[in-house]
C-alpha cells in the first residue's frame, strides 16, 4: 500500500467543481488582482476568525514580517519566540533587524514553555511571537499576562492551527494581532503560495494596506512598499476550502484519534492534546529515537514520514544570522541552550495526516510503527 504525506490532490478531486468554477469565475472577471475574489474571502475569513480584519497577502512569512513593521518592532528590538518551527518565524524578525530571542518548548505539546518567558524578558524586549505549533494553540492566556505585565506586544504565528481553539480563548483575541499561510500543505491551503494578517487593531491596517501593495492604497504611493498580494484565483480556491474547513479539522482529529488508539502501549511518545483545547493537528508528530531508522523503514513500507522540524532554528548552520552581518553569519551571540527543543528536533517524525486519509490508510501506517519498534526499532526500547 502506499500513503503519501499530502492530501492535497484528493482534496482537490473533491472539491473539483466548486474549485473549477471559482478559478474560471475569476478568469472570466478579468480582475485578478486585488479584486472581489480577495475581497470577499478577505470579509469570509475575518468573520470565521471572530476578527474586524483580515489582510490577504502572499505569505505567511510576510503576514508577520509586514505585522511587525506596523507595530513598530525594529532595530535594537528583542522579540521572544520558540525555535523548534519553521524558519520564517525568525526569519521576520531578522527582516525587521530585530533579534529574537528563543525559549524552550514544553515537554508535552512543544508549544513554548510560558513558564521560561519572563526570564528572557530584557529592557530590549518588545514582543512575543508564540506558535501554535502542530495545530496546538499556546498558552495564550498565560503570555498575555506576561505581555500586560511588562507592556509587550503579542503576534500569534497560527501558520499550523487555523481554526483551533483553547479551552476558555479562541485564537486572536489575546494579542495584537494573528500571522498565518495558506500555502498548499496547510489544513486550509491554496495552490501555491498565501497569507493573511487578523487583527482588531484599527491603526495597523492601514499601513499594512500600503505595504503590500507598494506603499499604495490607492494611486498615490505613499511610501516605499512590497508586492505582497494574496491574489484573485488563490482568494477564490480558498473561499471554497473555508467553507468546509471545521469538517476538514474535525477529521483530522478522527484520524488523530485513531493513531493514538491503534498505538496505544507504544513505548514511542505520541502528540499530547491539553484538556479542552481544540488541537486540529496540522501535523501528527511522534518523537523517538532511531527516528531516522524509522523513517526509511516506513518508507520502504510505501509510507512518507517527514521530520517538522529535524533542525532547530538556533542549530541550523550559520546561526545566528542578521542583516548587518549579512545571510547568515557565523559568531555574534552565543548558542541559547533548548534540552527540550533539540530534543524534539532530534526525535521528531511525522506521519501522513489529512482529511482525506481512509482507516485501512491510518492502521496501516500505525501497523507498520508498532512493527518496526517490536523489530527493528526494538533495540531503542530496552
Amino acid at each position: 500500500m502506499k500513503v503519501p504525506f499530502y492530501g492535497h490532490v484528493r482534496q482537490y478531486h473533491n472539491l473539483k467543481a466548486d474549485i473549477d468554477k471559482a478559478i474560471v469565475d475569476v478568469l472570466e472577471s478579468g480582475k485578478y488582482t486585488m479584486g472581489p475574489a480577495m475581497q470577499a474571502f478577505e470579509k469570509e475569513a475575518a468573520a470565521y476568525m471572530g476578527m474586524k480584519h483580515c489582510i490577504g497577502l502572499n505569505s505567511g512569512t510576510d503576514a508577520l514580517w509586514l505585522t511587525f513593521i506596523a507595530l513598530g518592532i525594529g532595530k535594537g528590538d528583542e522579540v521572544i519566540t520558540t525555535s523548534n518551527t519553521f524558519f520564517a518565524t525568525a526569519e521576520a524578525i531578522w527582516l525587521v533587524g530585530a533579534t529574537p530571542v528563543f525559549v524552550d518548548c514544553e515537554a508535552d505539546t512543544r508549544n513554548i514553555d510560558v513558564t521560561k518567558i519572563e526570564e528572557k524578558i530584557t529592557s530590549k524586549t518588545k514582543a512575543i511571537i508564540p506558535v501554535h505549533l502542530y495545530g496546538q494553540p499556546a498558552n495564550m492566556p498565560e503570555i498575555a499576562k506576561i505581555a500586560k505585565k511588562h507592556n509587550l506586544l503579542v503576534v500569534e504565528d497560527c501558520a499550523q492551527a487555523f481554526g483551533s481553539k483553547g479551552d476558555t480563548f479562541k485564537v486572536g483575541e489575546l494579542s495584537d494581532a494573528v500571522a498565518t499561510s495558506f500555502i498548499t500543505a496547510k489544513n486550509l491551503g491554496t495552490f501555491g503560495d498565501g497569507g493573511a494578517v487578523f487583527t482588531n487593531r484599527d491603526d495597523i491596517i492601514e499601513p499594512i494596506l500600503k505595504m503590500r501593495n507598494h506603499g499604495s492604497n490607492k494611486r498615490s504611493h505613499h511610501s516605499v512598499g512590497w508586492n505582497s498580494r494574496l491574489d484573485d484565483i488563490h482568494a477564490a480556491i480558498l473561499s471554497v476550502k473555508i467553507k468546509h474547513i471545521d469538517e476538514f479539522n474535525d477529521l483530522r482529529i478522527k484520524w488523530a484519534k485513531l493513531y493514538d488508539k491503534e498505538l496505544a502501549g507504544t513505548k514511542i511518545k505520541l502528540p499530547y492534546g491539553k484538556p479542552g483545547y481544540r488541537h486540529i493537528y496540522h501535523l501528527y508528530v511522534i518523537e523517538t529515537e532511531g527516528r531516522d531508522e524509522l523513517q526509511k523503514f516506513l518508507d520502504e513500507k510505501g509510507i512518507t514520514a517527514l521530520t517538522n522540524y529535524p533542525i532547530a532554528i538556533h542549530e541550523q548552520e550559520g546561526f545566528p544570522f542578521g542583516p548587518e552581518q549579512g545571510w547568515p553569519y557565523a559568531g555574534g551571540d552565543p548558542k541559547p541552550v533548548l534540552p527540550e527543543t533539540e530534543k524534539n528536533s532530534a526525535h521528531c517524525l511525522t506521519l501522513p495526516i489529512y482529511p482525506e486519509l481512509t482507516e485501512e490508510e491510518v492502521k496501516y501506517v500505525a501497523a507498520a510503527v508498532l512493527e518496526w519498534e517490536k523489530g527493528p526499532g526494538a533495540k531503542y526500547f530496552k
